[in-house]
């Protein structure tokens, strides 16, 4: 026989579902009247096991209140089953025999606390809240590690296709050195390929580095050294080592800061590196004759440094996935550049350092990305701990 009341609320906005499993009608009358007040919790009551578990298999709740002495299908049994339904529905067990061994008999079983009869309104609501923390404890950590393993399929799709299209690269240009062995265009060939080779190779070794740098900024290797680094000089020395890039593709650089130096709390090879691969992008994704700007402001307790360039921008629908790991641009007719790493690996270190990193651009104007750092207001010696050199 099932006794059933349901006060419905709209499944949008549903309420915590609370199943109570008990024989005696005033108890069921009193949890129902006690969660259901001002339509706190979606409850159902039953009378026997039997029933309850019907309910549960039907309804899925996020808790089941279930006695532990009944007739039929004991309190211990219904547990059971229903940790083999769903191991995440969280159960309480009241009972008005309680004794250590009970409760204890209770917890092996499954349940997740021990209430005894008689209790207070109180009492039932403050076991119930705790309870429903708990499955919404379990649920998020559900739904991270279904994300997690999204993200991990994810890595490994993107990771098999970008080291295949260099292999098979190479592959391809080594079959045509070998079918043109002994032919008089070998030699004139042999130059061409090998070099298309090397250029594979290369951007399979930056990959790599990438992967390695990326994981050792999540295990915060790298970020946990601390030591009183000087911005001014960190910059000037970072775009001194992205001259002959520059040049190379006949783009000027130029860089403002304070005559006196400041000073944040951080790895100089990790801000380098952040500085570096946006200096890096800004010469890359520049037009021809075009112009980069490397400027370092003071105020409200921060370091705020601008890299500015005149290239060919960032499409607005683009701008909020250019953090994430391996999102690249894609340009019409244009094969999309680097691993998709850099600037997610960048936005890591900036945000391990207490800082912000974000970006503004427009199509065929150029784009700002701007750093934002704590100061260091007073030098001090390093700190020890990990390095972002040499990664």
């Amino acid at each position: 026989m099932v006794e059933a009341t349901v006060l419905a609320v709209p499944e949008a906005a549903r309420e915590p579902r609370v199943i109570v499993v008990d024989d005696d009608y005033a108890m069921r009358l009193s949890c129902r009247q006690i969660l259901s007040k001002n339509h706190e919790h979606e409850v159902e009551t039953f009378e026997d096991g039997a029933s309850g578990l019907e309910a549960v298999l039907a309804r899925r709740p996020d808790l089941v209140i279930v006695d532990l002495k009944m007739p039929g299908i004991s309190g211990l049994d219904v547990i059971a089953r229903v940790r083999e339904i769903d191991p995440d529905i969280v159960i309480v067990v009241i009972t008005g025999y309680p004794t250590i061994g009970s409760a204890v008999e209770a917890i092996k079983a499954g349940a997740f606390d021990f209430l005894p009869k008689p209790f207070t309104p109180d009492e039932l609501r403050l076991v119930v809240e705790r309870a429903l923390g708990r499955r919404r404890l379990l649920l998020e950590t559900h739904q991270l590690e279904l994300e997690r393993e999204l993200l991990r399929r994810r890595f490994v799709t993107f990771v098999t296709h970008q080291i295949k299209t260099p292999v098979a690269a190479i592959r391809q240009y080594l079959d045509v050195l070998r079918r043109l062995e002994g032919t008089a265009s070998a030699e004139e060939k042999r130059a061409e390929w090998l070099d298309r080779s090397v250029r594979c190779v290369d951007e399979l070794v930056h990959l790599v580095d990438d992967w390695l740098t990326l994981s050792r900024v999540e295990s915060r290797e790298l970020t946990s050294h601390r030591e009183s680094v000087a911005l001014g000089i960190t910059l000037r020395t970072m775009l001194e080592s992205c001259e002959i890039l520059a040049r190379a593709k006949g783009i000027s650089l130029e860089i403002d800061t304070p005559e006196e130096d400041v000073f944040v709390n951080g790895d100089v090879g990790c801000i380098g590196m952040v500085f570096s691969n946006l200096v890096e992008n800004a010469i890359k994704y520049n037009t021809p004759g075009g112009h980069v700007w490397v400027r370092l402001e003071v105020g409200s307790g921060e370091a705020a440094v601008s890299v500015v360039d005149t290239g060919i921008g960032i499409a607005e629908k683009d701008q909020p996935f250019v953090f994430d790991e391996f999102f690249r641009v894609r340009r019409e007719g244009d094969r999309p550049r680097g691993t998709g790493l850099g600037l997610a690996i960048a936005k890591r270190i900036v945000e391990e350092m207490g800082g912000v990193i974000e970006v503004t651009s427009r199509l065929g104007e150029g784009s700002t990305f701007r750093v934002r750092i704590p100061l260091r207001l007073e030098p001090s010696a390093g700190e020890g701990g990990g390095s972002c050199s040499g990664s």
